[in-house]
């Protein structure tokens, strides 16, 4: 009796198992991460390669497929880039690239391995922001990890997949993530088109897209103002026009009156029309964000920034930090830096009496509408005062 009776338990016990759930872990706190932002909400998140003391410099991007180094950087490091038949593409270019791999990036208290990296040149992005960018870390770390950027603190945390309960008072958004984050978007203008966009917190704009899109949908009246522009990307610098829509929705959030570039996508990025452009940091830095790639969520939660007001200043002047010097990189054809007589190459040596030759108060400087701004530059041994007006791009709707 006892044999069989312990077989027939054994009976009762095998199906209990076979049909037992498994239950997925709770996501753990792998590393704390404090970080800045650049102009736009561009976040500059700080890791050293392979254990070396030195701290690099990498943009947090969903706008990228992978993760890159500098070459510059590269070369600093002694490394040594294998070549391959890889091409990337970007607003401004397509390049062939080589790659590091199996490399090992450090942050506080953890470390991600196997990483791959290509190698590209970033120093016009450095020139741009003004600091040493040493690389682009995007979806080869967000696939790996759930990642939570509070903005209001500086804070990411990286953590692992498992699960995880959202934090009230947010929005859930259901994102299409393969290698890059594309959402739906409103945008309303002349005409209120739904349309599919790049989640790009990589990009210091508001919104981008292609001229094709605003051409196709009609979104913008045949008379709108458009204010010329140079803009940077890969491959350099792109001819782009600045003007202001009526209204962005997405979720529950709607932002009136957003600044927007409008670029030819001759390398077709956007792969138009399945994009019609990108929405970019200074829109999603106005939320802590939470990534979370496995589940394809995207959760938001409006910060302290959520209201903060857009930037309408037109200056036509892109201000360049290379080597130590300002340098003025380019002047927008009739822009009033145009009209006041300032050229591409001539150095910046105040604004508005501020010898400090801070690169970041030279730029806010030029980020008042309306406001009268004095520039002292050096055109080879000269010295030359420029006064000119900033103008608003606001629009009167």
């Amino acid at each position: 009796m006892r044999v069989v009776l312990f077989v027939l338990l054994l009976a009762t016990y095998i199906p209990s198992v076979a049909q037992e759930e498994i239950v997925p872990s709770p996501s753990q706190l792998l590393s704390e991460i404090r970080f800045k932002t650049l102009m736009g909400g561009v976040i500059i998140l700080p890791a050293r390669l392979n254990g070396s003391p030195d701290t690099l410099n990498f943009i947090l991007d969903t706008g990228s497929g992978g993760i890159s180094l500098d070459s510059s950087t590269v070369a600093s490091m002694g490394l040594k880039p294998e070549p391959s038949a890889t091409r990337i593409r970007g607003v401004a270019g397509i390049k062939q690239v080589s790659y590091l791999y199996n490399q090992r990036l450090n942050f506080p208290s953890y470390t991600v391995d196997s990483l791959n990296f290509h190698i590209n040149d970033y120093s016009f992005l450095s020139s741009v922001y003004g600091i040493k960018v040493d690389g682009i870390i995007g979806y080869a770390l967000f696939s790996r990890y759930i990642v939570k950027i509070n903005y209001d603190d500086s804070l990411i945390h990286l953590c692992s997949k498992g699960t995880l309960r959202y934090p009230k008072g947010g929005f859930l958004l259901k994102p299409n993530i393969r290698n890059l984050v594309v959402q739906r978007a409103f945008l309303k203008d002349r005409h209120q088109v739904n349309a599919r966009f790049l989640h790009d917190i990589g990009a210091g704009v508001c919104v981008m897209l292609s001229k094709e899109f605003v051409e196709d949908s009609t979104l913008l009246a045949w008379n709108r103002k458009l204010w010329p522009k140079e803009g940077h990307g890969l491959g350099g610098k792109i001819q782009m026009d600045l003007t202001v829509i009526k209204e962005l929705r997405f979720g529950p959030y709607r932002f009136k009156q957003v600044p927007t570039l409008i670029f030819d996508d001759v390398y077709d990025v956007t792969s138009y029309p399945y994009l019609g452009g990108l929405i970019g940091n200074d829109i999603f830095r106005r939320f802590n964000v939470i990534y979370n790639y496995e589940k394809g969520d995207v959760h938001l939660t409006p910060n302290n920034s959520f209201r903060d007001r857009f930037d309408y200043a037109y200056s036509g002047l892109d201000l360049q930090l290379i080597e130590g010097h300002i340098e003025i990189g380019g002047v927008a054809k009739g822009s009033p830096a145009d009209m006041a007589g300032l050229k591409i190459g001539d150095l910046l040596l105040a604004v508005n009496g501020n010898f400090s030759m801070d690169f970041v108060q030279y730029k806010k400087a030029l980020q008042r509408p309306k406001k009268e701004v004095m520039l002292l530059v050096r055109r080879k041994e000269e010295l030359k005062i420029f006064k000119f007006k900033i103008k608003s791009i606001k629009q009167v709707f």
